[in-house]
């Protein structure tokens, strides 16, 4: 039998029974649309997640309290003073402090939030601008001045439609002016809103709001990227030497750069969107063997059928091939409907749901030969039952 007579004898064989043709590949469909658009997620996720990241500051390193619940912070003002004097790849530095919960109280009312303190280069590090006003600079930081910067969604929140600067708030019960208003950034690729936030200076949280020595981070730029790993030597040495730790003492700080950042960030998403994936091919099995069943209810019925084609001169291998070719065609048709179908999701997704989609050409091509290697998987046995018919048996099948 040439390949254009199989191909024809199979598709009229499908297309006979219609119904119960698109049943047995309707397992194929969900199967295939359900791993191609956990994928795109995942993937479109991911790659807002860098972005998001990368957004975040340009060269960054940053250097954090021990992660050990039970190890005390020794993260202070000397080891940010230490660094800006003796760290020779930085281009900016900031301390940072948090006081998350924050309650601003101004304008329409208050509003909870974080409160952060940092210095002048903080904006530098972050790629941030001011869209109205000005930030704080070294003289507000020197006199722990009582001034504060806003985020877009405080001051939407406190003075609707009004220009916040010049304004007055309350931290807890210290008043505060209203110098500046951030650009808005937007959420970031884990959904934090990025303007929900007030600064006020450095010393001013220290001294004014928290009365605590203590910074919870410092954050420094690099000059350029190809120092990174230099920079990063440079300050463990310096903060080891700050903190008086000998040769065998382990960090009691930890450092991370923005690579490792992005990088933990994409193994977590790869993880969740590999499980979400292995989840949605199961039903790329069901849906193989709801074909293996179906197609040993087709060779049931149509042993007579076999019979007659075989006592006419059919080979065993002309009727493996058919009952296998349409096997794989019913699979087929369903994973070309299943990617049709997971474009439209995907699209749906992205446009009307806000969810970031990233479609690869090589997950449509792997899930196309995926859904043809289950209909040969799957249909071999029933084409095997087939073929190894005898024919009067066959004939005499009622």
């Amino acid at each position: 039998m040439t390949l254009g007579k199989l191909a024809r004898a199979s598709a009229l064989s499908i297309f006979r029974n219609k119904m119960r043709s698109f049943l047995t590949s309707l397992g194929i469909i969900i199967g295939v649309c359900s791993v191609i658009v956990m994928l795109a997620v995942g993937a479109g996720s991911q790659a807002e997640i860098e972005a998001r990241i990368a957004a975040m500051g340009t060269n960054l390193i940053m250097v954090m309290p021990p992660r050990g619940p039970r190890e005390a912070n020794r993260l202070s003002m000397d080891d940010v003073e230490k660094l800006r004097s003796e760290a020779s790849y930085l281009a900016a530095i900031t301390g940072e402090v948090r006081l998350s919960g924050g309650k601003v109280v101004g304008g329409s009312g208050y509003w909870s939030t974080s409160v952060y303190g940092v210095e002048p280069d903080y904006l530098t590090i972050k790629g941030w601008g001011v869209a109205s006003g000005s930030f704080f600079g070294e003289e507000d930081l020197a006199s722990r001045a009582k001034v504060v910067v806003l985020g877009s969604t405080v001051a939407s929140e406190l003075f609707p439609g009004e220009d916040p600067v010049g304004r007055s708030v309350r931290i807890g019960s210290t008043p505060f002016t209203v110098i500046g208003l951030l650009e808005s950034k937007g959420s970031t690729g884990m959904g934090n809103d990025q303007d929900d936030v007030v600064m006020v200076p450095l010393d001013t949280a220290v001294n004014r709001l928290m009365r605590d020595d203590a910074i919870d981070s410092i954050e420094m730029s690099v000059v350029r990227e190809d120092l990174m790993a230099e920079a990063e030597a440079e300050i463990v040495a310096i903060l080891r030497e700050s903190h008086g730790l000998s040769g065998s003492d382990s960090d009691d700080f930890s450092v991370m750069n923005q690579s490792e950042i992005i990088e933990t960030a994409s193994q977590t998403s790869q993880t969740l969107t590999g499980l979400l994936a292995a989840i949605a091919g199961v039903s790329l099995v069901v849906g193989g063997i709801g074909i293996m069943n179906i197609m040993l209810v087709s060779v049931t019925e149509r042993t007579r059928e076999i019979g007659i084609r075989m006592s006419v001169g059919a080979r065993r291998k002309d009727i493996l091939m058919q009952f296998l070719a349409e096997s794989v065609i019913l699979s087929m048709l369903g994973g070309v409907v299943g990617i049709a179908l997971a474009l439209a999701v995907s699209f749906a997704l992205d446009t009307f749901m806000a969810t970031p989609t990233l479609v690869s050409p090589a997950v449509i091509a792997a899930s196309a030969g995926f859904a043809a290697a289950v209909g040969i998987f799957f249909g071999f046995y029933p084409a095997r039952k087939a073929a190894n018919l005898y024919p009067i048996d066959a004939l005499r099948y009622e």
